[in-house]
């Protein structure tokens, strides 16, 4: 059962990065006015997004113990990476590269232990 947990955990931290990609586009034309806020469809489906990213986070905590699904968090940067490079047009190079590597590293080692 603690698979269901972990794809639980994995599948809010992708929601969640989504989420945050579609913060990023709505930010280059945010202002402090509610009602722009309100009209700028990436910020307001940014934050539905990171918010829904709430619900298979917690039905996946029923599945296995903290310690062990929360280092899963940490994926959330890779999602970011990944979609930031494919929507964004941002560059990933060797050190980022290298950070995802250590990120998947740390995930396998607490999660495994």
């Amino acid at each position: 059962m603690i698979i269901v947990g972990i794809l639980l955990v994995v599948l809010a931290t992708l929601i969640g990065a989504s989420g945050s990609l579609l913060l990023k586009k709505g930010s280059g034309t945010a202002s402090f006015n509610i009602m722009q806020i309100l009209r700028n469809k990436y910020l307001v489906l940014g934050l539905l997004l990171y918010g829904l990213s709430i619900i298979p986070f917690i039905i996946g905590l029923k599945f296995g113990p903290l310690s062990m699904l929360y280092p899963f968090t940490s994926l959330s940067y890779i999602w970011v990476s990944l979609l930031s490079m494919k929507y964004l047009n941002e560059k990933m190079n060797l050190l980022k590269w290298l950070g995802v590597l250590f990120i998947l590293t740390g995930v396998s080692l607490i999660s495994g232990g």
